[in-house]
């Protein structure tokens, strides 16, 4: 099941709002224009952010996610006819020849298992075309920065046109290495409703993801660092 912060109605209404700008989201467009994509799948999709934006330059678009609050914010948005919206994961994608499927906002640490993580490079490999590519992000696990949420986490109060104000705690709740859990908190103060969610990550080292990706008949053609937090992801390039 989805976190509360994408499936519950209220939080996915104000997640965009909670996240701030996603100074990520042009190196995506970037890499798309690099390799001539147009036609991508976006895993993960969520709100949309990055799916109306591949849209909007020409692209036919894929958005897929299992959180169906999620994306009925998306399909509120503008432009969102220009995109096929899909419930579901990237094993309900069909074989429709991608040249490109990318999975932002580290949307792969969601995947704990092995057999989860398995079947989500299954489906992202069906569903591109050969030689098409996969490109996602994800923290490197060395620079342990669970320690800098611990140290950093606290309260943050956002003023939400048309909802109002919302107050956000976050904290961690549990480091046990490739694990780490954490909680937040959200306050509406309209009607008082507070709403918690519950969040696990997996941290997979380089070699790893490399390994895991060679097991599924990817490539890896590049690893890079991510522009808006140098250090501390990596960014996979890999083919089909």
């Amino acid at each position: 099941m989805p976190d509360a912060i994408f499936a519950d109605p209220r939080l996915a209404a104000v997640y965009d709002a909670l996240e701030g700008e996603r100074a990520d989201l042009k190196a995506y467009l970037d890499i798309a224009d690099e390799l001539g994509a147009g036609r991508v799948l976006d895993v993960g999709c969520g709100t949309g952010c990055l799916a109306l934006l591949l849209a909007g330059t020409g692209r036919e678009v894929v958005g897929v996610d299992p959180a169906a609050a999620s994306l009925a914010i998306a399909r509120s948005k503008e432009g969102a006819d220009r995109v096929a919206w899909v419930l579901g994961d990237a094993s309900t994608v069909p074989a429709v020849g991608m040249d490109l499927a990318v999975m932002t906002g580290n949307v792969a640490q969601v995947f704990l298992t092995d057999d989860d993580w398995a079947r989500t490079l299954q489906g992202v490999h069906a569903a591109l075309r050969p030689g098409g590519h996969l490109v996602f992000e994800t923290r490197r696990p060395e620079r342990r920065i669970w320690e800098e949420w611990a140290a950093g986490f606290g309260r943050s109060t956002y003023d939400i046109p048309g909802i109002g104000s919302v107050e956000q705690s976050s904290e961690v709740t549990d480091v046990s290495p490739p694990f780490v859990s954490f909680r937040g908190t959200y306050t509406f103060q309209s009607d008082g409703a507070v709403i918690t969610s519950k969040s696990t990550l997996r941290f997979r080292s380089r070699h790893e993801v490399e390994e895991s990706l060679a097991a599924h008949g990817f490539h890896v053609r590049d690893v890079r660092e991510a522009p808006d937090r140098r250090g501390l992801e990596f960014v996979f390039l890999a083919q089909r």
